[in-house]
Parts: C-alpha cells; structure tokens; sequence
C-alpha cells in the first residue's frame, strides 16, 4: 500500500492500457480493500492479458469459466464478465475519442483536480465529475462503474489529487502535467 501510495497513486496517466487496468482493479474491488486487490494485482495482469483491452474484449465464455475457476483473483463471476464487458465498450470509447485518456479527462476539463484536504474524513467518495463520468459510462453500456468505483478511478489516474496537504506526496502530484500540458479538453 505504501508503495502504491507513493509512486502511483494521483499521478496523472495517459496510457489506455492503465487506464483499462485501473478500471478491471476497481470493479474487482468494489466493496471489498484495496489491499487485497493490489496483492492480486500480477494475477490480475497474467488473468486479463496485461490489460489489454483488445484481446479482453475477445474472451470467450469457456476463457470466463476458467477465469470464474481462478483462485488467483476474485472469482465473481459478474466482475470477470464486466471487466470483459468493459473491455468492449473500452475499445468504442476508443474509436469514438481517439483514446480513452481524452474521454476520461474531459471530467475534469483536462487538468488534475487539486483538492486541498487536510484529513482523510474530508476526502469525499463521489463528486459531481464522478457522478457524471459514472453516468456516462453506464449509458455506453459499461458495467461495475458506480460513481464511488469511478471517483476511485479519478483519484489512482491523477484526474483528482486527492493527497492530504500535509502528505510529503500532496507538492509532489500537484507539479505534474496534465494531458497535453496545460491544454484544456472540451467539457462533456
């Protein structure tokens, strides 16, 4: 977790394959810890073909009966065919945005969120980017997509820096760049 906290968590990511992997990881985790997830995380990777949205997509039922078999991972049947799901929709984002990372961070006008929290009872759960980010995935068919699965999204992507102030992190995360360096995408 500590590692996880300090090299990955809120750092801004434009890569799709992350973007796909983060979203396959907070389905898994959704209403269970994300410690758990994050030991599974290599299984997960070895599961889903290193999160590539491509060859998911193509996963047949046998390959999701296998997968429902594997004690390596969460073996919920409706979050493995939901990361498969996913993985097709993922890829008509694609098609229609050029990429998911140009989808995603137009919830947040293209720049990182810098919140200012000063205690983790601040940190909210959803917000209204989330709520709509969550919403509009779940109109394109996406699934294991809730507004709290998605602000969690939000925040391991660095759409939201969501860093306490007095966390040595917080300075960190806020002086990188976002997509484009400052350029602003289109809101929703």
């Amino acid at each position: 977790m500590q590692e996880y906290h300090d090299r990955e968590w809120g750092v801004p990511v434009h890569d799709d394959r992350r973007h796909f992997e983060f979203l396959v990881l907070e389905g898994a985790q959704a209403g269970l810890s994300w410690s758990l997830i994050l030991q599974r995380r290599p299984a997960y990777a070895r599961a889903f073909s290193g999160f590539d949205p491509a060859s998911v997509a193509r996963y047949s039922a046998a390959r999701v009966d296998r997968l429902v078999e594997d004690a390596s991972i969460i073996r919920n049947r409706r979050k493995i065919e939901s990361a498969v799901g996913n993985a097709r929709r993922f890829l008509a984002v694609q098609r229609e945005f050029g990429s998911f990372d140009d989808y995603g961070w137009r919830f947040v006008g293209g720049r990182p969120r810098q919140n200012r929290w000063k205690s983790p009872g601040d940190i909210p759960v959803t917000t209204p980017e989330s709520d709509a980010f969550s919403e509009d995935l779940r109109r394109r068919g996406f699934r294991f997509v809730g507004s709290t699965v998605i602000y969690a999204h939000m925040q391991a992507v660095g759409m939201v820096n969501d860093h306490l102030v007095g966390c040595d992190r917080y300075r960190e995360v806020a002086g990188l760049r976002s997509p484009g360096g400052s350029r602003p995408f289109p809101a929703p």
